[in-house]
């Protein structure tokens, strides 16, 4: 076998395993920026969205509207409150309301289910609150 014929199969699984290296350090980099919170509104609807039926978010808890990013509590009869479903601190989305408080599972914050105020850490703010209204029975969410 001559020479270049040796080193050239060494190079080519070198290259593959640098290829593979970088492919894998890009992908934490991207699963990193992924919950980052670099975004100031948090990924804010930008107008009135109508989440459907006030029915839908049961009285003393909530329901998360994942695909709006939207947060929706109704802490006592008749009286909704609707948040940011993002995380303030890593930009999670939040994923249940239990016990009175919209929880976030990535890193164990906690807001409150009445105004979003922290109640228990990590995140260093209370989840931007949004108007809220019934019209027609239905929930129209507004930014504030």
């Amino acid at each position: 076998m001559s020479e270049a014929s040796e080193t050239t199969p060494a190079a080519s699984r070198r290259t593959l395993l640098c290829g593979a290296a970088a492919v894998l350090a890009a992908g934490g980099t991207v699963a990193v920026t992924g919950c980052s919170s670099s975004s100031s509104d948090h990924g804010a609807p930008k107008g009135p969205v109508d989440l459907g039926p006030a029915s839908a978010v049961p009285e003393g808890g909530g329901k998360v509207y994942r695909e709006q990013k939207i947060v929706v509590t109704q802490p006592t009869a008749g009286q909704y409150k609707a948040f940011n479903a993002r995380c303030t601190h890593a930009g999670c989305l939040v994923d249940q309301v239990k016990n009175n408080q919209i929880q976030c599972p990535c890193h164990g914050s906690r807001f409150a289910s009445t105004d979003g105020a922290v109640q228990d850490g990590p995140a260093p703010s209370p989840l931007p609150a949004y108007t809220v209204t019934v019209e027609g029975g239905n929930l129209k969410v507004t930014p504030s």
